[in-house]
């Protein structure tokens, strides 16, 4: 479980090139929507969880903050989510919980994405751990330092020591293969 953490499907640069075409098709004026995001990776507006979801992983590539994706944000985003190395993922993931922006997560921050991915991630799972019990799991071997607040140096080190945290904690939810199922879905 190192850097060099392979992707189970190797999203090879043709294919990201065919999404950099997409962003192109879809949106000639240089600026990605949220519903056209939507659209792109084949979220419909039915499915709650992976909808929030969605939104959630949008405004974190909306680096300045228009509601809108860049084609540069666009390209950063996928770079980041396809070909990121394990430390840039996590840093990532630490930055979405992070809602307040302040550099620590408290567990409100934690249980608001827990319950989110525990639907999509553990849907097919029989973990019969609920969202408020691994929000504790998660403090109990992540806050070295017992203050009820996770930092970004607490958050990598408890990812990269525990299996159990790294497949909770990493919001990239196996992100290629999903992205490889959900581009296709474009009319």
């Amino acid at each position: 479980m190192g850097q060099e953490e392979s992707h189970s499907e190797e999203m090879d640069l043709a294919q990201i090139q065919d999404l950099c075409i997409i962003f192109m098709k879809e949106c000639p004026s240089g600026a990605l929507h949220l519903h056209e995001f939507k659209r792109i990776f084949g979220v419909p507006s039915s499915s709650e969880e992976e909808s929030l979801y969605i939104e959630t992983i949008f405004r974190s590539f909306d680096t300045n903050r228009d509601n809108t994706l860049d084609f540069l944000e666009y390209v950063a985003a996928l770079h980041l989510v396809l070909r990121g190395n394990l430390e840039d993922r996590l840093k990532w993931s630490f930055k979405i919980y992070d809602k307040d922006g302040n550099g620590k997560l408290d567990r409100q921050e934690v249980k608001n994405l827990i319950r989110i991915i525990y639907k999509i991630k553990l849907q097919r799972s029989d973990s019969t751990m609920t969202p408020n019990e691994a929000c504790d799991r998660i403090f109990e071997l992540v806050d070295q330092n017992s203050d009820g607040q996770i930092s970004l140096t607490e958050f990598m080190e408890g990812a990269q020591k525990d299996e159990w945290v790294m497949n909770l904690l990493k919001l990239d939810v196996n992100a290629t293969g999903w992205v490889i199922q959900n581009c296709g879905k474009l009319p």
